[in-house]
């Protein structure tokens, strides 16, 4: 059986460090991408390749991509995680912080899938981890909310270009995960009344990358635990 590949960018702890694991124990090679060297140790405990670089960079994303092909000939898989940027009144946020939030909300996951999908084969998948507030706006993350909303506008698009290919394209849309605490009161309306685990959202996201998912496209898949009711 062929071994599978993965590249995972801002992997080096939470949501993206638990995926990197969750793939790992499923027998996938992966090629992980963070600013700290938290991506180099975790790679070298999963026995994979880790370099310390930033999404903001086209050179890293190329770096990473290039010593996936070096080490292991195929690219199977690209997870694209990002931080937090600015929050603030959506009336109040200067310029500047809408720019950048175009870097860290849009641009980190646009950059790699337009750099790593030309080396995709068929049965490829992309997944983006990106928000509940994609589609429900959060008043305290105006900018995480509209520009993961043309975040996913524009997946749709790469969804509809690269399926031709046999590449499949998604989103994850997690709700409070526990790598990052919130006091109850903000996740107490979600159905579930909990925060989720780094390793439930890990769990979606190797779901999409596996061939249980070979006809799903163009989707989102929410970890939200209820946050956002059915419609």
């Amino acid at each position: 059986m062929t071994t599978r590949v993965a590249l995972l960018t801002a992997a080096g702890s939470g949501i993206g460090a638990a995926a990197a694991r969750e793939l790992a124990a499923r027998g996938w090679r992966v090629a992980l991408l963070s600013p700290s060297g938290r991506a180099e140790r975790l790679a070298a405990e999963l026995g994979g390749i880790g370099i310390t670089g930033s999404y903001e960079s086209g050179e890293d994303v190329v770096r990473l991509r290039d010593a996936a092909l070096s080490g292991w000939g195929r690219i199977d898989a690209l997870v694209c995680s990002a931080g937090h940027g600015p929050r603030g009144g959506v009336l109040d946020l200067p310029d500047a912080d809408w720019h950048r939030a175009l870097e860290v909300y849009f641009l980190s996951a646009m950059r790699p899938i337009r750099l790593v999908a030309p080396q995709m084969g068929e049965g490829g998948s992309i997944v983006a981890v990106t928000s509940y507030a994609a589609q429900q706006p959060a008043a305290l993350y105006p900018t995480s909310s509209a520009m993961r909303a043309g975040l996913h506008a524009a997946l749709k698009l790469v969804a509809d270009e690269l399926g031709p290919r046999g590449i499949r394209v998604n989103a994850v849309l997690p709700g409070f995960i526990d790598s990052i605490p919130q006091p109850p009161e903000r996740y107490a309306g979600a159905a579930l009344g909990r925060q989720g685990r780094v390793e439930e959202a890990a769990r979606a996201i190797a779901f999409l990358c596996s061939e249980d998912a070979s006809y799903v496209t163009g989707t989102t898949l929410r970890v939200d635990g209820g946050l956002a009711r059915m419609p």
